[in-house]
């Protein structure tokens, strides 16, 4: 299965991203492959293919990078490009407490490395993809999205969970909620628990 771990902000700040993606000349585009508002999310480990049997080691993982997490004050604004061509990617930045996706992050691919579990070496750079337009979409477009998403902030938001996710590519890909932790290391108040939910 393919898997990655990720963080999804709540309803009001994709509402509130989705609306300002609707004034973007990708969204207008044809073929620019906008991301489904429901999978808009924050990548913090992608595993890739990893066999159905290695479940348990990535959920455990997952929870211990969780259980000493912090829930950190997030807020997306302004934006960027990554790639060029037929790879360009376009993403909204992710502000706040930043440092402690870092150490969530760096938490998670230590725990699946010392599991021998499959992870994606990059650095890891907090942002949200909402945008795949590769070379469908001319540059001066694309440098004007980046210029209406640098003045973009949106609301201020609590990072409470942290999810697995099972992806599925093809025509259609789709994503599947496969458990979740919440973050609660950072905030009193609120209990550190286990495992929330399971889907298989």
């Amino acid at each position: 299965m393919r898997l990655f771990a990720a963080i999804y902000p709540p309803a009001v700040a994709v509402a509130d991203l989705t609306a300002r993606i609707k004034g973007l000349r990708v969204a207008s585009a044809r073929h620019a492959r906008l991301a489904d508002p429901a999978d808009l999310h924050l990548t913090l480990a992608f595993l890739g293919e990893v066999p159905d049997d290695r479940l348990t080691d990535v959920e455990y993982a997952l929870a211990s990078a969780a259980r000493t997490a912090r829930s950190p004050l997030l807020r997306l604004a302004g934006g960027g490009c990554f790639g060029q061509g037929r790879s360009t990617v376009l993403w909204v930045d992710v502000r706040g407490e930043v440092e402690a996706l870092d150490a969530l992050a760096l938490s998670i691919r230590d725990g699946l490395g010392e599991a021998g579990l499959p992870c994606d070496d990059k650095p890891f750079r907090a942002h949200l993809t909402i945008a795949r337009p590769g070379d469908r979409v001319p540059e001066a477009d694309i440098r004007s999205d980046l210029h209406t998403l640098h003045d973009y902030a949106g609301p201020q938001w609590s990072a409470t969970e942290l999810r697995l996710i099972r992806s599925h590519p093809g025509r259609t890909p789709r994503h599947t909620r496969v458990a979740a932790w919440p973050l609660a290391g950072g905030r009193r108040g609120v209990k550190k628990g286990p495992l929330l939910y399971r889907r298989r």
